[in-house]
């Protein structure tokens, strides 16, 4: 096994710039590679988590095995309550998304479940946000209108079970 090169602690700034250009052009592997080397170098740093996270997250529904369960990892390394909140409400919503572009049975009712959850989760990071972000706020109103606009998404029926009558 190869043993990885440490980024310097100086490289960082213009690492994350880069990761988040990655992000950009639609490569979220190679930005999950430099928040890995950031993160390498300097463990607690929220902004590498967050590119991570969000690099993670676009991996979703592409063919990027165990993404979603890398992103709830990533989510449990923020130190705050807003961010926890927050990025665990767009790892939802992004799931619901890509649960909706696979048309698979069931995908509507599995996006209704996530949309539900990310909308909770954004509601809890409204209560507690910094003043004048709003950004939970766009993203519940996000969902809300995904809802709104497609009757298909809707949650799951309840099935009814007829008790048997015994001899």
């Amino acid at each position: 096994m190869l043993a990885l090169k440490l980024l310097s602690a100086a490289a960082i700034p213009l690492a994350l710039d880069k990761a988040e250009r990655y992000r950009l052009l639609n490569q979220p592997w190679a930005a999950e590679s430099i928040c890995l080397d950031i993160l390498n170098t300097d463990p607690g740093n929220q902004k590498a988590l967050q590119v991570l996270l969000l690099a993670r997250t676009d991996q979703f529904g592409s063919e990027s095995a165990g993404a979603a369960s890398r992103a709830r990892e990533t989510l449990s390394h923020f130190t705050g309550e807003y961010e926890r909140a927050y990025y665990g409400g767009i790892i939802c919503e992004r799931r619901a998304r890509a649960q909706l572009e696979k048309r698979t049975p069931g995908a509507s009712q599995n996006a209704h479940e996530w949309l539900t959850e990310a909308m909770a989760l954004y509601e809890r990071a409204e209560a507690i946000r910094p003043v004048d972000d709003d950004d939970a706020i766009l993203r519940w109103n996000s969902c809300a209108r995904l809802l709104n606009d497609s009757p298909h998404i809707a949650p799951r029926e309840r099935e009814m079970i007829e008790p048997m009558i015994g001899e």
